[in-house]
């Protein structure tokens, strides 16, 4: 039996030719279930979907946006399964282009010009590890973290030339459920056995999350000294140094990077962030064209981020700059979710420098109206509409505003950067009562949703703790309490397909705004406990497909 047979694959290329030719290829290697993208955007539409056990990628791909950046959304976004391998075709002149981050790196790469059995040998190998490796992906893709650890374990006994990957990735699941002690001494016997330069970088990321700073710095250092293309290592070192209030070095880090690996829209959009934190608009400045023009033809592209370049064009003067960023915002992100309440804040900033009080007054109100039904509007934005609110006779909807990012707040700093709003405008007996007030806010959330659960009104307990995270997304005590609320409504009442299903998300969430939480392993055993109890998730799920 050919074990290529039966598997599907998507080729993402923009010239016709060549997308037959690969097509020619793949059949005589034996797959015959094959579609094809011209674009990224179709490729993101047809990954919407549907799932692909391979996709071959090209990185020049028209329309502005390039191979790697395409993989940067698709991984960000979770649009490819764990076990879907992704081959970058490349031209050989690009090859030092297209190798970037550790963490986004493909399957493999494939240069051209290259043969049918060229490509079938670089699929065998890449199929081969998959294969190994599908046990662990089919728990981790139901959630079961703690059962693909152990099914690592056994992978590596099973399939001993692939124990350093084994080991890698048991090593990222200790990390992904919070248990950087159990991760640090499977880096360090990596380090050991093999000076490998990203099993250096997960000991330094164990040392990051327990807030060992200096010791993350000096291993972050001294792999940037010795490898200048390991961008991931550069991005842990500008956080190590973000961490301790180094804004300067945090910024120069990143630029670094950049320098390295020009192409990854995140990585500017934190340069540009760290750099006019620390008040150099410049080069705030200039990040900020590249992530427009970047994003500028992915799926996913953030108004926010027009909104953060006109706010450095009106610092640094340039009201007729900051007003043809608005027109481009507001004719190319059209019907995009906030895009009004992004073009409105930004309308503000442009009316306030210009002077003109009519058109500010009326951009502050549609802001304001708008800003209430954005939860997922950034932080900064909104403390950017609140000083520009206070600073124009508008308190109330300063308040409001404040007090909203102090209760959603995902730590006491944000909660600080929120009260200096109203502080530096002479309001600090203002922002100790909002702050106090949002504290008890989140307070009486929690409560309520444990009463009503202690009352064995558990569906009462989801509704309220539900809401309450969909209102206050980033606040750690509520996407904790929400979590729990689903799981005990489950373990109690029986199992619901629509909630079992939201449950993963809400202890993902968890994850991101907490890691450290020392309840985190319990909210887990809880989680696998409800999915044996009802049979549900990697006890009953369907594996994924395997060849041969």
């Amino acid at each position: 039996m050919n074990e290529l047979e039966g598997l599907t694959a998507l080729i993402i290329e923009p010239h016709a030719g060549m997308r037959a030719s690969i097509h020619s290829m793949l059949t005589l290697c034996g797959l015959t279930r094959i579609e094809h993208a011209s674009t990224s955007n179709q490729a993101v539409k047809h990954l919407g979907l549907r799932q692909f056990d391979m996709i071959l990628c090209e990185y020049d791909l028209e329309g502005g946006q390039d191979g790697q950046q395409l993989l940067e959304d698709l991984r960000h976004h979770k649009l490819m399964q764990l076990a879907t391998m992704f081959f970058m075709v490349t031209a050989e002149g690009n090859h030092s282009k297209v190798v970037s981050a550790a963490e986004l790196a493909p399957t493999d790469y494939i240069l051209k010009p290259f043969t049918a059995d060229r490509l079938l040998e670089r699929i065998g190998r890449a199929l081969d590890k998959r294969n190994a490796f599908l046990p662990v992906y089919n728990l981790m893709e139901a959630g079961d973290q703690e059962e693909a650890i152990a099914a690592c374990i056994e992978g590596q006994r099973l399939h001993p030339r692939y124990a350093v990957d084994f080991l890698r990735l048991r090593a990222e699941l200790h990390m992904f459920l919070g248990q950087a002690d159990q991760a640090e001494p499977i880096y360090r016997h990596l380090v050991e056995i093999k000076a490998i330069a990203w099993a250096r970088l997960g000991l330094a990321k164990t040392l990051f999350v327990r807030k060992q700073f200096t010791e993350a710095r000096d291993i972050l250092e001294d792999l940037v000294d010795t490898n200048r293309n390991f961008v991931d290592a550069y991005d842990w070192l500008a956080r190590t140094h973000a961490a301790v209030g180094e804004l300067q070095k945090s910024q120069t880090v990143l630029s670094d990077a950049v320098a390295v690996s020009p192409h990854a829209v995140r990585r500017l959009r934190t340069l540009a962030d760290t750099a006019f934190e620390a008040g150099d608009i410049d080069t705030a400045e200039k990040a900020l064209r590249q992530v427009v023009s970047k994003a500028k033809y992915s799926e996913f592209r953030d108004p926010e981020d027009h909104v953060k370049l006109v706010r450095a064009l009106v610092h640094k003067g340039d009201p007729v700059g900051a007003a043809a960023v608005v027109r481009d915002l507001d004719r190319s992100m059209g019907g995009r979710a906030n895009t009004p309440l992004c073009s409105a804040i930004a309308s503000a900033l442009v009316h306030e420098y210009t002077g003109n009080e009519q058109r500010l007054g009326e951009a502050l109100g549609t802001a304001l109206a708008s800003a209430k039904d954005a939860p997922n509007l950034s932080a900064d934005l909104k403390l950017e509409l609140a000083r520009t609110c206070i600073d124009n006779g508008r308190e109330e909807g300063a308040s409001e505003i404040v007090r909203e990012v102090m209760s959603n707040s995902s730590s006491d700093a944000m909660v600080t950067r929120a009260m200096g709003v109203l502080e530096q405008a002479g309001k600090g007996e203002l922002a100790q009562t909002l702050a106090q007030q949002s504290r008890q806010q989140v307070v009486d959330l929690v409560a309520g949703g444990a009463a009503r659960a202690k009352s064995g009104d558990y569906q009462g307990a989801v509704r309220l703790m539900l809401e309450a995270a969909t209102k206050l997304p980033s606040n750690p005590a509520v996407a904790f309490n929400a979590a729990l609320a689903a799981l005990r409504c489950l373990e109690h009442e029986g199992w619901d397909n629509r909630l079992g299903a939201q449950v993963p998300g809400l202890i993902g969430n968890v994850r991101k705004l907490d890691a450290l939480n020392p309840k985190l392993p319990a909210l887990a055993a809880l989680h696998q406990q409800v999915l044996k109890q009802y049979k549900q998730g990697a006890h009953a799920a369907a594996p994924l497909r395997k060849a041969g």
